[in-house]
């Protein structure tokens, strides 16, 4: 389903799946978004999309108003997201997305992962050109929507790619257009059920099942990890 699924969706979804800090991850994200714009989701998009993101995975109520409680209290830990890059078994790329209130725990904790399943940690900004980041919205297609109007129709706001299939639109821009996207999708109607960032590998490598079996691991390992929030990879 285009390039945003190019690296093995079934074996991620697995994986995540059986996560069981997807919560508490999918919170720290909300409350973050909340402190940086506020509590109220109508005047703070970020929060609005963590919030939408966050019922997708079925988050309850009760644990995404407990979240965006703890940005406002005084005790709330300064949490800040940081990235790090590495390399994995058999030339596989790694870009890993974290939210840490301790980022020397978050520092070492990566790099323990890495080293004990065959990785390195490289410097960053090493994997600058290997990786597009793009803003990417899913949706249900409706009875009677347009995909060929719909395209015209979000070309200015900085549409690049658009897909229908098995029942689900894929919308794909540059990272810097997921605002006006967002904002074109909203006033166009349309129930945005995800909205997201994605880092897509501009050159995919294909490696064999046995491969894959050793980069699902250490891709386990480090989803795991509860500062981890994602975790791309350069597999096709």
């Amino acid at each position: 389903m285009g390039r945003a699924f190019e690296y093995r969706k079934a074996s991620k979804l697995k994986r995540w799946g059986a996560m069981s800090t997807l919560f508490p991850k999918l919170g720290k994200i909300i409350t973050m978004a909340a402190k940086e714009g506020g509590t109220d989701p109508d005047m703070n998009a970020k929060l609005r999309t963590a919030i939408l993101n966050a019922k997708a995975e079925n988050m309850p109520k009760d644990n995404i108003e407990a979240a965006i409680k703890r940005a406002t209290a005084k005790d709330s830990a300064s949490m800040v997201e940081v990235n790090f890059e590495g390399k994995a078994p058999h030339g596989v790329l790694l870009f890993i997305e974290c939210a840490t209130d301790n980022n020397t725990r978050t520092v070492a904790n990566v790099k323990s992962i890495l080293n004990k399943n065959g990785g390195e940690m490289l410097t960053n900004g090493s994997l600058e050109f290997m990786f597009s980041r793009k803003a990417v919205f899913e949706f249900p297609l409706k009875e009677g929507m347009d995909i060929e109007e719909l395209e015209l129709e979000l070309i200015d706001a900085g549409l690049e790619e658009i897909e229908a299939e098995e029942g689900i639109v894929l919308v794909t821009g540059d990272y810097t257009s997921f605002g006006t996207l967002n904002e074109a999708l909203e006033n166009l109607g349309v129930e945005i059920t995800k909205a997201h960032l994605e880092r897509m590998a501009n050159t995919p490598i294909e490696i064999t099942e046995a491969q894959q079996e050793d980069i699902d691991k250490i891709l386990q390992r480090l989803e795991d990890d509860e500062d981890v929030q994602k975790v791309f990879t350069n597999l096709a």
